[in-house]
């Protein structure tokens, strides 16, 4: 029996019970006086009970309406929390995101769209990873990443992606190297010099860029010495093993000793995305790509 009852007959009510007036509440609910009498009729037969005692001159709550009045107040609050959460989560207000992120990344406008991020959106779980990205590929197709931040990536079918953010590729020399001093330099002038380059897996798109970019100045590097860490590569070419060519924001990490060119080719220029797997269907993403594309754009 008491399955039948509405939420509407409940909100019916609990407006009867606040105004004790069936004039004033139907004038609150927006409906007739007579729909309004006819379900309240309706609710207390389903619930075998009076709820009010109506006179001809006011309406008074029964001890059973009271009961039903403190009890409806706390469903219909419910059912609206319920429904507040539910939309909130669609908009991609709560929820969780992984984010991944090569280190250099980090020197560009990442941080500031993570504050963005977390400003508007702080019942998001977000998780920050390092990866290098050869690995957020992986990470990315497996699951375990919602959002990359990959520079250079290769195409892949299954993952969706949209340029964010560009930087330029240098070329950096100890400052003790013979040629450091000159105003300018090509890479054409480093041709018989070693390197110390990042291997393939590490970051394939970038790797094949770098080669590409020697490759049209004619160049084809002698690598001597590999690194998986950005800070080690440069602290080797700080100490004179070779020269190398890493993107410009790395800069921003402080040697003294590194001496940094600008390698004046439209190859030179690389580019990192933000991707996603095209079947990952949550909310979260978009939110997320809407601030990186304002901070891209600025």
């Amino acid at each position: 029996m008491i399955e039948r009852i509405e939420l509407r007959h409940l909100r019916y009510f609990v407006a009867l019970a606040e105004e004790l007036h069936f004039g004033r509440a139907a004038k609150r609910l927006g409906i007739a006086q007579p729909p309004l009498s006819i379900q309240l009729r309706r609710l207390e037969s389903e619930l075998g009970v009076a709820l009010v005692e109506r006179t001809s001159r006011r309406v008074q709550l029964t001890d059973a309406g009271r009961v039903l009045l403190e009890e409806s107040r706390g469903i219909l609050a419910g059912v609206g929390g319920v429904a507040d959460a539910v939309q909130r989560a669609a908009r991609g207000e709560t929820g969780s995101l992984t984010v991944a992120f090569a280190a250099s990344v980090m020197f560009l406008s990442l941080p500031k769209i993570i504050r963005r991020f977390r400003d508007q959106f702080p019942h998001v779980n977000l998780e920050l990873r390092e990866l290098p990205t050869g690995l957020q590929l992986v990470a990315l197709r497996t699951g375990e990443v919602d959002i990359g931040f990959l520079r250079q990536p290769p195409p892949d079918p299954d993952l969706l992606r949209e340029n964010v953010m560009r930087e330029p590729l240098l070329l950096a020399l100890s400052k003790r190297h013979p040629l450091a001093s000159r105003k300018n330099l090509k890479l054409a002038d480093v041709a018989h010099d070693d390197f110390v380059l990042f291997p393939r897996d590490l970051a394939p798109g970038l790797h094949a860029q770098v080669f590409a970019v020697c490759a049209e100045a004619g160049v084809s590097p002698r690598v001597v010495q590999t690194s998986r860490e950005l800070y080690t590569t440069v602290s080797l070419v700080e100490a004179g093993l070779g020269v190398t060519i890493i993107p410009a924001s790395v800069r921003k990490m402080g040697w003294r000793g590194v001496r940094y060119f600008p390698i004046r080719s439209p190859s030179a220029m690389t580019r990192i995305d933000a991707a996603w797997r095209a079947d990952n269907r949550s909310p979260v993403i978009p939110a997320f790509l809407d601030i990186a594309r304002v901070a891209a754009r600025a």
